[in-house]
């Protein structure tokens, strides 16, 4: 049993569950105990220091776009059709690349990964560690979401080609039709068990049966709103993804009770959709009470990086405790993973970081990074 210190414990299981100078003791991967003078084979002293649960990045395209290679590592988007919801995230991802090891370094110890958002419907993502040779054995959860684009992407990446969809119109129309087309393949399928496979609309029976949601890109307001109505006529569940205008219409997604995924915030404005982007979004959605967690979208912004995304939340107003739990519980939470990861709970898996000083200021610095209980960095 490994055991860890006279640590400063945040949870992320609620703002009253910090405690000063306890120990956490490891056992098989798990959370074993957290109390005081535990003992253990292996101890480590980890005095005047934070001890959080490993960051959550609920949207990246983590190993889909590898660093330092053009062409040759980029795997995420599929422009040849622009309805795909075949593509599994797991098998463009390259584990080896060394943005993983960047998220380790940066306390990131578990991702939602998968497809870019060129096409109207991308294919699935899966919510994984950061550590690990062999993407098989980092899935936590896989699929997690079925990934459809709104916008300005799919209609650049195909009027370039001189093809539907072009608009916005056909868009959603390109969405609409493939998924009455799954309906169909479904009800089909469940009256005559030998009728011939179509992967296309199999990987939509777990949209269909509300197994997993659409992982819907949106940034400007009138896409956010398409989303919410395709999703309602075919009864899906959604969750809405950058949501960069979404402080223009708060009362709306509260209403929705929908989860946000919000971000990247930081950076230029590079396209018209982003002309409202600010760290004012995620603040103000969760002041009202929405579910937020905040995203890099790495490799936008590098995934080691989610804690200063956090801090920028911070200061435009956001509770410091609640800036947390967007990087912690709530992601884990919104993508079904809470049973494992989010938190430090007796029973989870003991995914935990230890920093220097409070994650949210700028000077902080993880002293060391554990996945599972094995130590995957240390500064």
């Amino acid at each position: 049993m490994k055991v860890i210190k006279n640590v400063k414990v945040l949870t992320m299981e609620g703002p009253t569950e910090i405690y000063e100078e306890v120990d956490v003791a490891i056992e098989k991967g798990k959370i074993a105990k957290i109390g005081k003078e535990l003992t253990g084979d292996e101890v480590i002293d980890g005095k005047g220091h934070f001890l959080l649960p490993g960051f959550i990045d609920a949207h990246c395209h983590l190993g889909m776009w590898e660093d330092s290679i053009g062409f040759e590592g980029s795997d995420g988007n599929e422009m040849t059709n622009p309805i795909t919801p075949q593509l599994r995230g797991i098998d463009g991802i390259n584990p080896m690349d060394r943005t993983f090891s960047d998220a380790r370094s940066g306390g990131v110890t578990s991702v939602a990964t998968g497809p870019g958002s060129a096409n109207v419907m991308g294919g699935t993502f899966a919510a994984i560690k950061t550590a690990g040779r062999r993407i098989d054995d980092m899935i936590i959860r896989d699929p997690i979401a079925m990934k459809i684009a709104f916008g300005e992407n799919p209609k650049r990446v195909y009027n370039d080609q001189k093809k539907s969809p072009s608009t916005r119109m056909a868009v959603a129309a390109e969405l609409r039709e493939v998924l009455f087309q799954a309906k169909n393949y479904m009800e089909k399928r469940e009256k005559n068990a030998d009728q011939a496979l179509e992967l296309k609309y199999e990987a939509l029976i777990p949209v269909l049966k509300k197994e997993i949601p659409l992982k819907a890109h949106a940034h400007r307001a009138d896409d956010i709103f398409t989303a919410i109505r395709i999703a309602r006529e075919f009864d899906l569940n959604i969750t809405l993804e950058h949501v960069t205008e979404g402080h223009l219409i708060v009362d709306e997604l509260v209403k929705e009770n929908l989860a946000c995924i919000v971000g990247p915030s930081f950076g230029a404005r590079t396209k018209f959709e982003l002309i409202n982007k600010s760290f004012v979004t995620a603040v103000k959605l969760q002041q009202a009470g929405v579910k937020v967690a905040i995203m890099t979208d790495h490799p936008v912004i590098p995934l080691e990086n989610l804690n200063l995304c956090a801090q920028f939340c911070v200061k435009e107003g956001m509770d410091h405790y609640e800036a947390l739990k967007a990087i912690t519980i709530n992601p884990a939470e919104i993508l079904c993973i809470e049973d494992r990861v989010g938190s430090i709970k007796v029973g989870k898996d003991a995914d935990l970081v230890l920093w220097d000083g409070d994650p949210l200021q700028v000077d902080s610095r993880v002293l060391f990074t554990m996945v599972d209980g094995e130590m995957v960095f240390e500064a």
